[in-house]
């Protein structure tokens, strides 16, 4: 069975949408990253930037899911503590 050659033309418009996902995704990422600093939603914007750099690149996607992995941590901390200052407040009383 032959293969089909992709024209010239078809190639140079894959290379045009990764070139284009590149650069929204590192400008998002900047803007995160900026915002962190200024009012904006910093951590939001950094989450977007890696998820679309996570289409392309490796290393975004692993970020993005250490991220994501420190997030449930943080969140199950919070809540333990909040479930176990709840439980003291209601046994002091």
């Amino acid at each position: 069975m032959k293969r089909k050659k992709k024209s010239p033309i078809i190639k140079t418009i894959e290379q045009a949408k990764r070139l284009i996902k590149v650069v929204v995704g590192f400008t998002v990422l900047l803007g995160g990253i900026i915002m962190l600093v200024t009012p904006g939603p910093g951590i939001v914007a950094i989450i977007m930037g890696l998820a679309i750099l996570g289409t392309e690149f490796v290393w975004a996607k692993k970020l993005l899911k250490r991220f994501e992995k420190e997030a449930n941590n943080v969140k199950n901390s919070f809540v333990n503590n909040y479930l176990n200052k709840t439980k003291s407040e209601s046994n002091d009383k």
